[in-house]
């Protein structure tokens, strides 16, 4: 079986975000598309390692940011390559507003943002699917949404290889994270995509 296969699939890119008991997060997700028009509503999947997903669950309600072409890869770094639970993702980030149900949704690189209400939940083991009701959604700019394809095409950066470290390079296929020694460990988990040892490829020079 070639896992890779699961790479051809089609994915957007968003920022989560929520708050519950006035604590403020966001992370990054490429699981949201809209499952009914009539009434409308969409579903996420999150990884229950990250500190939003607990945020949702807790508080029912989130807005998805539609992250676009015009994205930088410090968008991804700040809310994907670190912890809401160790780190406030908005103190002093100001690329962003509050929206009617008082969450917030990111203002630069993003064409969109969507608010919803959590209807129903379903636990998937190492995510939890939430089908929510749309309450309200605004557009934001014309530029294209960044698909998953072209975030690693055109805005993630080339991490540095073999030849330039002098090490044996693992890197995962997913965020392109890179992890330096002879063996990667069996049980080894990305810490910023939350993706298994299988998911890393040994780069070679």
């Amino acid at each position: 079986m070639d896992k890779k296969a699961m790479y051809k699939l089609t994915y957007g890119l968003f920022v989560l975000t929520a708050c519950s008991k006035g604590r403020d997060s966001g992370c990054i997700i490429n699981t949201a598309g809209q499952v009914t028009s009539e009434p409308n509503r969409i579903s996420i999947t999150v990884n229950k390692a990250n500190f939003t997903h607990d945020l949702v669950r807790d508080s029912g309600k989130f807005n998805v940011s539609i992250l676009s072409e015009a994205a930088d890869f410090g968008l991804f770094r700040h809310f994907g390559f670190q912890s809401g639970r160790e780190v406030d993702k908005f103190a002093g980030f100001s690329e962003c507003r509050r929206s009617d149900n008082g969450l917030y949704y990111v203002t630069a690189g993003t064409n969109g943002y969507i608010s919803a209400t959590v209807e129903q939940q379903a636990d998937l083991g190492s995510h939890t699917l939430f089908i929510a009701s749309v309450d309200d959604m605004e557009v934001l700019a014309d530029t294209a949404s960044a698909s998953y394809a072209y975030y690693q095409s055109s805005i993630k950066p080339r991490p540095a290889g073999p030849k330039e470290t002098g090490k044996t390079v693992w890197r995962c296929s997913v965020c392109g994270y890179v992890y330096e020694g002879e063996e990667l460990p069996a049980d080894f988990v990305c810490p910023l995509c939350k993706h298994p040892a299988s998911d890393f490829e040994k780069v070679v020079s």
